[in-house]
């Protein structure tokens, strides 16, 4: 295979995440909310091997007929933000007004976000929480906790994409990989499987689940604390 077709191939690649959104969007429609999460879990696998195979295979270069930054973002706003915000919504977790401020803050502030060039800093870390509203609203489901919670943690996560505090990439920021990519891998896990189990997951599950993202929740925050901002 030519370097090319393996660049084009990558491309392909990332692409089937839109079909896999589809699927999470119908699955939506019909409120069945666990399979919903198990295509965006797959569209979340996929998200996380596809970059580092494109640079891996240099797709700038061998396939630049397509921009491959631009067909991330499209899919990665449709499964890290549309999606999950319906489904807040529609799932009754937050109804009436606050489900409106859900979708309305968390759709709009998410598109400023993603179209923001300073986004990544010099680690390759991001910038203000990432708009990973796909992890954020998983979790939501398996705790259950009540609207006012769900409310005020949207609107500090909300408030977070266009604060100056790191949040790691579980790839590419190099502080920490060693921990925090596994640690990537098994919310990736729990997250499966609390989907799997109808968002009743049993206690070993439920606590890796909430152990993992607050990991990956705060690590950004602290290596920035302990190293400096442009640490």
């Amino acid at each position: 295979m030519t370097a090319q077709a393996k660049a084009l191939a990558v491309h392909l690649l990332t692409a089937t995440g839109a079909v896999f959104a589809m699927l999470a969007m119908l699955e939506a429609i019909q409120t069945d909310w666990a399979m919903m999460f198990v295509w965006l879990i797959v569209a979340f696998a996929v998200d996380g091997v596809d970059g580092p195979l494109a640079r891996h295979f240099n797709v700038k270069t061998n396939a630049p007929q397509f921009d491959g930054v631009l067909l991330d973002l499209i899919i990665d706003y449709l499964t890290y933000v549309f999606i999950p915000a319906y489904a807040l919504y529609a799932s009754g977790l937050m109804d009436g007004w606050s489900g409106w401020v859900a979708i309305i803050v968390i759709t709009f502030g998410s598109a400023m976000y993603f179209a923001d060039t300073r986004m990544k800093t010099a680690d390759n870390s991001f910038a203000g929480f990432p708009g990973c509203w796909n992890m954020v609203v998983l979790v939501l489901f398996a705790l259950s906790p009540p609207w006012q919670l769900c409310l005020a943690l949207v609107t500090v996560l909300t408030i977070a994409m266009f604060v100056p505090v790191k949040f790691v990439h579980p790839v590419r920021t190099d502080r920490w990989r060693a921990l925090t990519l596994p640690m990537a891998l098994v919310w990736t896990v729990f997250a499966g499987l609390a989907a799997w189990e109808g968002f009743e997951p049993i206690p070993v599950v439920f606590w890796g689940l909430v152990l993992s993202s607050v990991y990956l929740l705060l690590a950004g925050a602290l290596q920035q604390l302990l190293h400096g901002p442009n640490g």
